[in-house]
């Protein structure tokens, strides 16, 4: 005789019951944003006179949101959400630290000037065929790479970072775009594809694919799978994507083409998505792996700094004299990442902060004097201190920036990851970075010399002086926030720097990361 009492079943020890904190869902609070946007911009893109209207708001919207998510981080430490209700490992977790946070902040507010820059440098075509709906779809992606807590998801945000990418790289279809597009394209889904396959060994080790379990379960694998491998095969497909020696000539070849508000976004934030990665995965995944592999990311540091840097001097376009320092750029975090120290980490973190603002700036800036020069080559441009000395000033203190000189953001992080350096006995490292920044300091001296500060030739440059008028709202806007928080960064370092400690901290001791995933120990 069947019973009519009702078995109650405890769903607490496989599944979440309780409903997430109203502040908790400001981890995914970006990646929602995002793609709600961007649809919307995606039904009004017809539209082109409206798009600016809703977009600019939208960034300045997705600002906040990460501002509060850092805000949250910094109360209560590392915070996790997990997918399906599901308990870790079983479900999809985010799961975000000070690092994250930090740098999804950053991306924001790049790409908040990008998109201000953007309703003057993207013409109405663009805008038509999705300029605004790629930018929020790349922020999706971007953010999500950020701030997911499980290694598949990962590569899921990549994805959607890269088809963002194609999109905004080819609006035009000219030629250069094309070529660009298509060294950009193969490049990249190389390293797709061994991150995928490195992910798929990793599954096949582990049977997790949740970062958290990963480090808990890595220390009882060493001697039964072959992690040097496994690592090695993530060094390479993330050294690709951040555009380190040997696999950074994909870089300048592609960076140059497209308009310039999307090389600058391009250029502020896909490669540091690469090292970010790259810092998560051999850090906190694999912290014994990234000391045998330690000499070896120390070379590829230093060779893509001197690489970098020598490209630069060797130029004569300004963008891709810019790409080439996006790629000394990248050697400089690689050091903090050969290192492993709490200095050496905390002067990468910094470091990406200020890459991520300097060099998005540093290609609006470009893109204006090439307005106001008629055109990107750096020997025929001239007179652009006397004609526009407003953007003149503020190009000489990006240039400071990029150089590490003081009183600019430039300069803390190049202190402590030589002083990190010095701290381990690895003098050449640290004279490999000083030597980059004197070599960097020539390169982007000798474009003032040559195109700011040369007077112009001849009363043809005078007519054009007058036709050249710049928008202070849609050109230079941007443009001084950016260069405002390059310089308060610069003067006043003490907040970066703290929050720059605290994530090297969480990422060399991930107690909190790991607790915040499995709050009981419980892990299975």
């Amino acid at each position: 005789m069947a019973s009519s009492e009702k078995t109650t079943v405890d769903l607490s020890a496989a599944m979440i019951t309780e409903p997430a904190a109203l502040a908790d869902w400001l981890v995914i609070a970006p990646l929602a944003w995002c793609i709600v946007l961007g649809a919307l911009l995606l039904m009004v893109r017809k539209d082109t006179r409206l798009q600016p209207y809703i977009a600019i708001p939208g960034l300045a919207a997705l600002v906040l949101l990460d501002a509060a998510l850092l805000a949250h981080v910094v109360v209560n430490g590392p915070v996790t959400m997990t997918m399906g209700r599901w308990l870790p490992p079983f479900g999809i977790s985010f799961t975000v630290d000070i690092l994250g946070a930090l740098l999804c902040l950053t991306a924001g507010i790049a790409a908040f000037a990008g998109g201000i820059y953007g309703a003057g440098d993207v013409n109405h075509s663009g805008r038509r065929y999705g300029f605004y709906p790629f930018l929020f779809l790349m922020m999706a992606g971007v953010s999500g790479a950020f701030l997911t807590g499980d290694i598949f998801n990962l590569y899921v945000w990549f994805e959607v970072l890269l088809i963002a990418s194609f999109g905004l790289l080819i609006l035009g279809s000219e030629r250069g775009q094309i070529d660009g597009a298509t060294k950009y394209a193969f490049l990249n889904l190389v390293a797709t594809t061994l991150f995928l396959i490195a992910t798929g060994y990793l599954y096949g080790i582990f049977g997790t694919l949740n970062m958290a379990d990963i480090a808990l379960k890595a220390p009882a694998m060493r001697d039964k799978a072959p992690m040097i491998t496994l690592v090695s095969l993530y060094l390479l497909a993330f050294g690709m994507k951040a555009a380190a020696f040997p696999v950074n000539f994909w870089l300048p070849a592609s960076y140059h083409t497209p308009r310039v508000v999307v090389s600058a976004l391009f250029a502020g934030l896909l490669t540091k998505v690469g090292v970010y990665a790259l810092m998560r995965v051999t850090l906190v995944l694999f912290p014994a792996e990234r000391d045998v592999l330690g000499f070896i990311i120390a070379i590829i540091a230093a060779a893509t700094m001197i690489i970098g840097a020598m490209g630069a001097l060797a130029q004569t376009d300004f963008r891709r004299l810019l790409g080439y320092l996006v790629i000394s750029g990248i050697g400089v975090m690689f050091a903090g990442l050969a290192l492993a120290s709490p200095g050496g980490v905390s002067g990468t973190i910094f470091y990406a902060v200020h890459s991520m603002i300097v060099m998005t700036a540093l290609y609006l800036a470009t893109g204006l004097a090439a307005r106001a020069a008629g055109g990107f080559s750096i020997a025929s441009a001239s007179g652009i201190y006397s004609s526009h000395l407003f953007l003149a000033a503020i190009t000489l203190v990006l240039f400071f920036a990029v150089s590490g000189l003081p009183p600019f953001s430039g300069f803390w992080p190049k202190v402590i990851l030589v002083k990190a350096s010095l701290d381990v006995g690895a003098w050449w490292l640290a004279g490999v970075i000083l030597v980059t920044g004197f070599l960097t300091t020539i390169a982007v001296g000798r474009v003032w010399v040559l195109s700011y500060w040369r007077p112009s030739a001849g009363t043809a440059v005078a007519d054009d002086e007058e036709a050249v008028v710049l928008n202070p709202m849609v050109d230079y806007l941007p443009l001084l926030l950016l260069t405002a928080l390059v310089v308060i960064i610069g003067i006043f370092p003490q907040q970066i720097l703290e929050l720059s400690q605290t994530g090297s901290e969480q990422m060399l001791n991930p107690v909190d990361y790991i607790r915040s995933v499995f709050p009981q120990g419980d892990q299975q």
